[in-house]
């Protein structure tokens, strides 16, 4: 049997935060209302709530539902995969202020998480590589001292505003500029 591949996968630099990246202790908001990972308006959504740690490090909590559930009591593997997705890219966007994509993401699931449970998931980051942003993360059940249960790394590749206006909903990223004023600024959504 081989050996895992290193990660990151490639030679990085330090990550070095955006000078307006929220001060340790600050909650972070959602970044857009119908996000399924952290808006406020989907019904069923995940509804993950994160806020800055020190040393560029992300701490998310997601309460696990019925709505949630795979098998009868427990969380859907997807829907986990989907809750790392959310508290990684929410570092990379929020420390980095960066648009970014997800890239690759690899789960390992390690112990059942139950309905009913609270995940908390501490995110840090790996290094970077040109427009590459290595992330990881773990989920810890009903503390962030509590068992491993889910462990996850990520690639997320930063982009242009044009990629979201390119291939998502013009009008939508519009109305989202406008609501958040001057941190848009940079948003050149219709040139």
């Amino acid at each position: 049997m081989s050996n895992p591949p290193s990660w990151p996968p490639v030679p990085t630099e330090p990550v070095v935060p955006h000078p307006a990246a929220p001060e340790p202790g600050s909650k972070l908001g959602i970044h857009f209302d119908q996000c399924f990972g952290c808006g406020d308006d989907v019904e069923g959504g995940l509804h993950i709530r994160s806020s800055v740690a020190e040393d560029l490090v992300v701490e998310s909590q997601f309460a696990v539902t019925k709505a949630h559930q795979g098998a009868p009591g427990l969380a859907h593997g997807g829907l986990l995969v989907c809750a790392f997705d959310e508290a990684l890219g929410s570092a990379v966007g929020n420390l980095l202020r960066r648009p970014a994509v997800t890239g690759k993401l690899e789960t390992d699931f390690r112990r059942p998480v139950p309905v009913g449970s609270t995940l908390f998931i501490t995110t840090r980051f790996d290094g970077i590589a040109g427009r590459k942003v290595f992330v990881s993360a773990e989920g810890r059940l009903d503390a962030a001292d509590g068992p491993v249960a889910v462990q996850a790394r990520a690639l997320f590749v930063t982009v242009g505003i044009d990629h979201f206006t390119t291939h998502g909903d013009v009008d939508a990223l519009e109305k989202l500029r406008d609501s958040r004023g001057a941190d848009a600024k940079d948003w050149d959504i219709n040139p």
